[in-house]
C-alpha cells in the first residue's frame, strides 16, 4: 500500500503540468486578455475626450495603441513568448510563490487570494460539518425504518432537496426572508456587517451567525439528498451481511450491532466524497458565493472570469489543483484506515 501512495503521490506533479498548462494556453488565445483591455480602455477614454462621435472621426488609427507601447505592454504580461515559454516563465515563478499582480486589483495575487482564505474555509468547514451532522443521522434513522412513514415522508423532502440547486436555495431564501422582504430576518448577503467593528462580543456573535444561515443552508442542501441516501442504502447493505446477523446471533443488543459494527463499515462510501469536498473547503463555492455576495474564493474566482483578471485566474487554479489532487488522496488514506481489510494494489 505504500508503493501505492508513493506512485498517487508522483503522479501530482504530472497531472499538475498538464491541467495548468492545457487551461494556461487557452487563456492565452482567447480574446478579452489584457492587451484588448488596454485597448478598450483607450478607445473609451478618446470617445470619452472627443465627445463620442468626433473621436471616431479621425479613423481607427487614432484608436490603436502605439507599437512600442504595446510591445512593452506584451513585455510586462510575458506575451512577447510563446505559449510553452511563456507558460515554463510562470511556472518558474509559482515555484518560487510568485504568482503575478491581478490585473484588476494591481496587487500581487497571493496576497489577494489569501486574504479570501479565510472567509471561504469558515464556511466550507461548517458546511461540510453540518452535512454530516444532519445528513448521517438521517440516513440511519431512514434505514432503520426502512418501508415506515417516518421513511417516505423524510424521502419526500431529500427529493425536494435534491431538486433544488444550493445557489438557488440561497437566492429563494434571501427573497423569501432577506432585508426589504416582509419577514426581514437575514441579511442580503456579505460576510459581516459595516458596524462589525463596533459591536460587542455578543453582539459580533450573533452577526456572523446572521450571515451565516443562508449560505450554510446553501451549502447543506447541495450533498443533502447523496449524502442521506448513500448512508441509507450503505447501512442497509451492511445490516444484511452475514456478520451482522452473527452479532445477532451471538446476544448483541441492537444498538450495538447498528453504531458499533454495521455504521464503521456503512461510513466507507461516504470517505470517497472527502476529495471533493476538501476542493470546496478551501476553494469556495461560486454561484453560493454570488448569491449571497461573500468575499471569499468562490466570488474572486467568478469576478477573475468575468473580468478577466488571467493571473488570478491561474493562481486559484494552482490552489484548487493542488487541493483536489492531495484531498483525492487523502479520501484513499481515511478509507483504509476506516475498513483495515482494504489493500490497494502494489
Amino acid at each position: 500500500m505504500t508503493t501505492y501512495f508513493i506512485r498517487r503521490l508522483l503522479l501530482i506533479p504530472v497531472t499538475f503540468i498538464a491541467i495548468t498548462f492545457m487551461v494556461y494556453s487557452v487563456l492565452r488565445v482567447v480574446p478579452g486578455g489584457p492587451i484588448e483591455q488596454a485597448q478598450l480602455q483607450i478607445k473609451m477614454a478618446m470617445m470619452g475626450e472627443g465627445g463620442g462621435g468626433a473621436a471616431m472621426t479621425g479613423g481607427e488609427a487614432e484608436l490603436q495603441i502605439p507599437e512600442d507601447a504595446m510591445k512593452e505592454l506584451k513585455a510586462y504580461y510575458h506575451l512577447d513568448k510563446s505559449i510553452p515559454e511563456g507558460y515554463a516563465r510562470w511556472l518558474w515563478g509559482i515555484m518560487r510563490l510568485d504568482f503575478g499582480r491581478s490585473y484588476i486589483h494591481g496587487d500581487p495575487v497571493l496576497d489577494v487570494i489569501i486574504s479570501k482564505f479565510p472567509i471561504s474555509v469558515y464556511f466550507g468547514l461548517i458546511g461540510y460539518f453540518a452535512s454530516w451532522i444532519v445528513c448521517v443521522p438521517l440516513g440511519v434513522s431512514k434505514a432503520i425504518k426502512h418501508k415506515t412513514g417516518y421513511d417516505t415522508a423524510t424521502s419526500v423532502i431529500v427529493f425536494i432537496g435534491y431538486s433544488i440547486p444550493g445557489f438557488v436555495a440561497c437566492l429563494l431564501l434571501l427573497v423569501m426572508f432577506g432585508g426589504g422582504s416582509f419577514w426581514d430576518l437575514v441579511p442580503l448577503g456579505g460576510f459581516r456587517s459595516e458596524n462589525w467593528a463596533e459591536l460587542s462580543f455578543f453582539g459580533k456573535v450573533l452577526d456572523q451567525l446572521h450571515h451565516t444561515i443562508v449560505p450554510i443552508i446553501g451549502y447543506l442542501i447541495g450533498g443533502f439528498a447523496s449524502m442521506t441516501i448513500l448512508m441509507k442504502n450503505s447501512l442497509l447493505d451492511n445490516l444484511g451481511a452475514d456478520y451482522v446477523r452473527t452479532a445477532f446471533a451471538k446476544g448483541l443488543s441492537e444498538k450495538r450491532v447498528i453504531f458499533v459494527h454495521a455504521m464503521r463499515n456503512s461510513l466507507i462510501p461516504l470517505t470517497v466524497g472527502i476529495g471533493q469536498a476538501i476542493g470546496v473547503l478551501f476553494a469556495g463555492s461560486f454561484l453560493i458565493e454570488k448569491t449571497c455576495n461573500i468575499p471569499g474564493m468562490g466570488l474572486l474566482g467568478y469576478t477573475s472570469i468575468i473580468q478577466r483578471d488571467y493571473p488570478v485566474i491561474l493562481g486559484i487554479l494552482v490552489f484548487g489543483v493542488l487541493i483536489r489532487l492531495t484531498g483525492n488522496i487523502f479520501s484513499d488514506v481515511i478509507w483504509a484506515l476506516i475498513d483495515p481489510r482494504i489493500r490497494f494494489g502494489k
